[in-house]
């Protein structure tokens, strides 16, 4: 084993020898080509390391102004976070330290937002005017409106002016205060009337007395944003808050219908879609109805008038004065019975009696039953509903074991119609329709969940990935394209065809080569000879099996 290991060792000792004769045997030009390209990959490599151990910059603030960009620089410098300043107020720093820089900085209340606010009135001088002081109360507020609406995302910056009359004691004279809001939206990013309204309620409800209307909300070009239509209010058409609505109505539907067959068929087996019809008008009524009068019984009486009067004559008997006059009637044809000690005419006192007459009215009013009613229908009462759902084949096994798709039978399909009836609340009278259909879905499980993840890791990767890529493209070609051929001649030299050589050129071959030691002759010779016997056996194996048969039986 020794000297098979020694020999070995002289065998490797001998070929870097003669690699090394090879090498500086070798031209300038390919001498200096493999030394460029032996430095080129080290170049490489060490760049390479050097790039992976940098940073990866991101983004700490942007759009930052001069004066809050010096604090925020100091600030850095105190703290020993490296940072890099870009043009248009961009300030960077290593990616893993981003998130907590911002928070030590917001603790330090930097950066500070444009304008002024509240910390205004913190050193206010002793003996300022009342003008001076109103007028830096009127600064702090329009610069903490800045800041609250430089706080949506599709703002980058933001005024406000404000103007506020002097309050009055006469009613008359009073006048409402003004808003003026100027805005610049990050490029690209478009503001809708939503939001427009949004800032123009939330400058009203910051100074008292403001009303909506008297805001004016420009952008960055000059086009006046404030009298785009009010979401809130029902001009004509949809406005988003109505569409949202409607979008909603219709996703909880859906979820009811796949809720109540996901566990029948599956998670992804069931596929719904639902239209609704709504009424979004308001609408109130009023009616008035008078019913017939109640029972005497049960009438409420509202007002009650009772008169009576009688009349008496204080002159007593009259006619044409004369005997006959003063004379008392005759007596009655028929017995009249009197009280005793009275006569006709006469009272019992003794006085004639005088005629009398009496007046009775009796006026009686009673409640009318009237019944009042106001009703306030609901807005986005549903009108009809519209419903569609689709059902994959369902998974059976046959009598091999074997699994198949097969569509639903006719009693399955009835029971889903059902089903889908109920989670929907189906109802005829409203018009709604509802189509349930029984179809194989496309097979989409080909696709293995980690293909997907690594073609979303492409595409979100594409910058640094194709960076890598050029490096590795550069690093193979100087490898394989310069360094490698050269090695190669270097290591295994090409070999002289001896057929079409003459003598004294194999000679000269022979006379440039250094001769070989005994190991070496061995080593090729038991090659040569083993390469010869597997050349024996692979073409007459009957040759080589009767060769050994003899060489067993000889021994």
């Amino acid at each position: 084993m020794a000297e098979m290991a020694d020999i070995g060792g002289n065998l490797k000792q001998g070929r870097m020898r003669e690699s090394m004769e090879r090498l500086q045997g070798l031209p300038t030009n390919k001498k200096m080509l493999l030394y460029v390209g032996i430095a080129a990959i080290l170049a490489l490599v060490i760049g390479t390391t050097l790039w992976m151990r940098e940073p990866t910059w991101k983004v700490l603030f942007s759009n930052v102004s001069d004066k809050d960009g010096g604090q925020i620089t100091t600030a850095l410098t105190q703290m020993n976070v490296p940072y890099q300043i870009a043009q248009g107020g961009v300030i960077s720093v290593p990616s893993e330290a981003v998130y907590e820089t911002r928070l030590k900085l917001a603790s330090q209340g930097l950066p500070k937002a444009s304008g002024v606010g509240f910390e205004l009135m913190d050193n206010q001088k002793f003996g300022i005017s009342q003008f001076a002081e109103q007028v830096n109360y009127q600064r702090s507020i329009e610069g903490e409106l800045s800041r609250t609406i430089e706080a949506l995302q599709t703002v980058q910056a933001a005024r406000v002016h404000l103007a506020i009359p002097k309050n009055s004691v006469f009613l008359r004279e009073q006048q409402k205060p003004t808003a003026s809001v100027a805005l610049t939206l990050h490029p690209g990013r478009l503001i809708d009337a939503t939001q427009i309204h949004g800032i123009m309620n939330l400058v009203a409800s910051a100074v008292p007395g403001l009303p909506p209307r008297n805001i004016t909300v420009v952008d960055q070009e000059g086009n006046l944003l404030s009298t785009m239509q009010d979401p809130a209010q029902g001009q004509d058409g949809l406005n988003q808050r109505q569409l949202n609505y409607i979008k909603e109505v219709e996703r909880t539907y859906i979820k009811r219908i796949e809720t109540i067959l996901e566990p029948i068929f599956g998670k992804g087996n069931v596929r719904a879609e639902v239209t609704t019809e709504l009424d979004l008008a308001q609408t109130e009524q009023t009616s008035e109805n008078y019913g017939p009068n109640s029972p005497p019984n049960a009438a409420a009486i509202r007002s009650q008038q009772l008169h009576e009067s009688t009349d008496r004559d204080p002159l007593g008997p009259g006619g044409v004065p004369g005997a006959l006059s003063n004379q008392p009637p005759n007596a009655a044809a028929a017995p009249i019975t009197l009280p005793p000690g009275t006569q006709a005419g006469i009272t019992t006192n003794g006085q004639q009696g005088s005629e009398k007459s009496s007046k009775k009215d009796s006026t009686v009013n009673y409640e009318v039953d009237r019944t009042i009613q106001h009703t306030k229908l609901p807005v986005g009462m549903v009108k009809r509903v519209s419903a569609a759902v689709v059902v994959n084949y369902k998974k059976k096994t046959d009598q091999n074991g074997e699994s198949k798709f097969a569509p639903l039978t006719q009693q399955e399909l009835t029971q889903i119609n059902n089903l889908v009836k109920e989670a929907m609340g189906y109802n005829p009278a409203r018009g709604d329709t509802l189509n349930v259909v029984n179809a194989a879905f496309a097979d989409n499980s080909s696709r293995p969940g980690y293909q997907q993840q690594a073609i979303d890791y492409v595409s979100n990767n594409l910058g640094e990935l194709a960076k890598w890529g050029a490096l590795l493209l550069v690093f193979l070609y100087i490898l394989f394209g310069v360094v490698r051929p050269i090695v190669r001649d270097v290591i295994n030299p090409p070999k002289l065809e001896e057929d079409g050589l003459d003598g004294p050129a194999i000679e000269g071959a022979e006379e440039e080569t250094e001769p070989m030691d005994e190991q070496e002759l061995q080593q090729i010779s038991y090659t040569a000879n083993l390469d010869a016997a597997r050349e024996i056996i692979r073409k007459d194996p009957r040759m080589a099996a009767q060769i050994i048969k003899e060489w067993i039986s000889d021994e």
